[in-house]
């Protein structure tokens, strides 16, 4: 079963320095229909303006996983991390007990679009953390690439959840697969293009929620991103 979750439909607000989609409820943004999947309690689509970010505010108990699309963000928090996001890294950040942090726009010129995605941890209280890590396109051009994971397998990000992350980024007619074992459930998030999901199509920004698919066909309309999410 495939429920669509198009992009149209998310909550959205232009703050003028901040134009944001919630896939999610989120802050202001309340639909009871749509508050999470699985352990996935946020997915945000935001575009900041140059010069302008998020000050210092905290967080505690979730993980954090931020992917730049185009642009920079600029990241500082109280673990003393200081660092930049750019295009094909990412971010994971467990705020576990606590932690404050601050995300800016270093450009005075060029906006940044990223996607912030949290996750409920497996437990609460896990000891606040910080990760980055840069994927370069050869390896997700085409292919699945783990890029998070319960045991940082293969080179991924370490997070504190029965999740596995899969970054690809595919060129028009090229097909991508995922088996998703017994009792398994995935998300499909297109980041860029347009894709069709087992004979579902899906553009940018549209998001896809699946159970009881053992299979998975990503085929790509034209240049595309997408990144998967096998849950628990």
């Amino acid at each position: 079963m495939i429920r669509v979750r198009k992009s149209g439909e998310r909550g959205h607000f232009d703050h003028g320095w901040l134009d944001t989609y919630h896939t999610f409820s989120f802050a202001r943004y309340i639909d009871r229909r749509h508050m999470g999947f699985r352990a996935l309690r946020v997915i945000n689509e935001d575009r900041v303006a140059p010069g302008r970010g998020f000050g210092t505010h905290p967080h505690n108990d979730m993980e954090i996983v931020t992917y730049v699309l185009s642009g920079a963000l600029e990241h500082r928090d109280s673990l003393g991390t200081g660092s930049v996001i750019r295009p094909g890294e990412l971010q994971r950040m467990t705020a576990g007990t606590g932690i404050t942090h601050s995300e800016f726009n270093p450009s005075d010129a060029e906006p940044v679009h990223l996607y912030q995605i949290w996750l409920l941890p497996e437990r609460e209280g896990l000891e606040p953390s910080y990760e980055q890590r840069a994927f370069p396109e050869e390896e997700r051009r085409n292919r699945l690439r783990l890029v998070a994971s319960p045991d940082g397998g293969n080179g991924s990000l370490t997070i504190g959840q029965d999740a596995r992350l899969y970054l690809a980024t595919l060129d028009g007619g090229r097909v991508v697969s995922h088996e998703l074992a017994p009792g398994r459930h995935a998300w499909l998030q297109v980041l860029r293009g347009g894709v069709d999901l087992n004979g579902v199509g899906l553009e940018a920004g549209d998001g896809a929620a699946m159970g009881e698919e053992p299979g998975l066909a990503i085929r790509a309309d034209g240049p595309s991103e997408v990144l998967l999410f096998d849950l628990a």
